[in-house]
């Protein structure tokens, strides 16, 4: 149940918008196995002005922060992030210098599914 949270400038179609998640989604169906309903990622626009980047940025540019149960190993990180910055380019032609992808990985106890304490 990965928790998916993208953080772009403002200004994108709802098309883009729809392409965007759909890569980060069969990202995450390739590279770690989720099952194609599991599904809970959301877009947070933000205005240029109030979204400060590196030099050599474009307007493409995002952070996608992926929060899910911990036990993936390194390799299937490693593949997540370089399936979703492919796809990304491929569908979208963003750059990969304008990708950054974070993965936290919160203990189960600190997930709450259904009003219970995850095991």
């Amino acid at each position: 149940m990965p928790l998916v949270r993208i953080e772009m400038m403002k200004g994108q179609s709802r098309e883009y918008k729809k392409t965007l998640l759909d890569c980060v989604h069969e990202g995450l169906m390739e590279a770690i196995g989720i099952e194609d309903w599991d599904r809970f990622q959301r877009i947070t626009e933000i205005s240029p002005e109030d979204f400060e980047t590196a030099p050599g940025k474009t307007d493409k540019f995002m952070i996608i922060e992926i929060t899910m149960f911990p036990g993936r190993s390194r390799e299937q990180k490693k593949a997540l992030i370089e399936t979703i910055t492919q796809k990304l380019g491929d569908r979208l032609s963003i750059a990969p210098t304008d990708v950054f992808i974070v993965i936290n990985e919160p203990p189960n106890e600190n997930w709450g599914l259904g009003g219970k304490q995850k095991e």
